[in-house]
């Protein structure tokens, strides 16, 4: 009986794989991790759910996501610390009241308008699906409003650096709720969205420092040296009225010039929501993961030309 067992699960993995995925534990097997983190565009403030075109293609792909604002807390958008299929992340309601005065930043997870979000991770999966057949992992967390002189500082750890340690926590129990499901996770990419926090006086001239900092570390964290980072930002942010806007993105395309196995993803006219042009629309948000992904296979095919 027992054997039996195993037959059919093997039979039915088989089935699935000729389908081209495999469900979820099915069999041991490998997949390429692809981590994406930030502030507003990387969680999909103004990408509206509804907006979403739908593709049963997504549910090949693994996913596992915090979003929200800081701090990281119990009213972020979850996926319960459980592996499910990518997808639209749902909105819950923001810290309210005295607590929420106290404690600042309070967006929510998505604009209140729609009934969740998206961030760069659909277009970028759904590109990469189009060119290759490699089974994908995406863990996700990023938080609105943040800077890396604030919220991802590994120089004060315990003190500004809450997104940070959140990020580096939801990667570890990920990687071993799959490992115990018996799938082995490879890190393939970076996808770092921000910058428009860190776009003023006291931040912007020591961005760069600050955030090679965060990359060094994040490498050493998650044991995860070859790790492809791909780093962008909206560059219209401030609707051309931000002089701090230009230092951000030349520090990122410093950044991406100085580390090693590093890209700096342009998202210049990939539209943005009016007024205040300060969020990707739920178009924009797929065009640039469709960059990022682009960006990922380059810089892939530019290392395997060196080899």
């Amino acid at each position: 009986m027992h054997n039996l067992t195993l037959s059919s699960r093997a039979l039915l993995a088989l089935s699935f794989l000729a389908l081209g995925f495999l469900p979820f534990g099915a069999l041991a097997e490998t997949r390429e991790l692809i981590l994406v983190a930030g502030q507003s565009n990387a969680v999909g403030f103004d990408a509206y759910a509804e907006e979403l075109p739908a593709n049963a293609d997504d549910s090949k792909t693994m996913f596992w996501w915090r979003v929200g604002d800081p701090p990281p807390d119990e009213f972020d958008s979850t996926s319960a610390r459980q592996w499910t299929h990518l997808q639209f992340q749902p909105r819950t309601e923001a810290m309210a009241g005295e607590a929420a005065q106290k404690a600042g930043r309070q967006y929510g997870n998505f604009n209140k308008k729609t009934k969740g979000g998206f961030g760069p991770e659909i277009g970028m999966v759904r590109t990469l699906a189009d060119k290759e057949a490699k089974r994908l992992a995406v863990i996700k967390t990023a938080f609105s409003g943040t800077s890396v002189a604030r919220d991802w500082n590994v120089d004060l750890p315990g003190i500004a650096d809450p997104c940070y340690r959140s990020m580096i926590d939801e990667a570890k129990a990920a990687l071993r709720l799959a490992e115990e499901k018996g799938i082995t996770l490879r890190f393939r990419a970076f996808v770092w969205v921000q910058g428009e926090s860190d776009a003023n006086a006291k931040d912007a001239p020591v961005y760069a420092a600050n955030l090679s900092k965060m990359l060094h570390r994040l490498r050493v964290d998650l044991a995860a040296p070859d790790m492809i980072l791909l780093l962008g930002v909206n560059t219209r942010f401030g609707n051309g009225n931000n002089t701090f806007m230009p230092v951000v993105v030349e520090a990122q395309k410093e950044v991406a010039s100085a580390l090693p196995r590093t890209c700096y993803v342009d998202t210049a006219g990939a539209e943005t929501l009016p007024p205040s042009h300060t969020h990707f629309t739920a178009k924009g948000t797929l065009e640039i993961g469709r960059r990022y992904a682009e960006a990922l296979l380059a810089v892939e095919k530019s290392l395997a030309s060196q080899k």
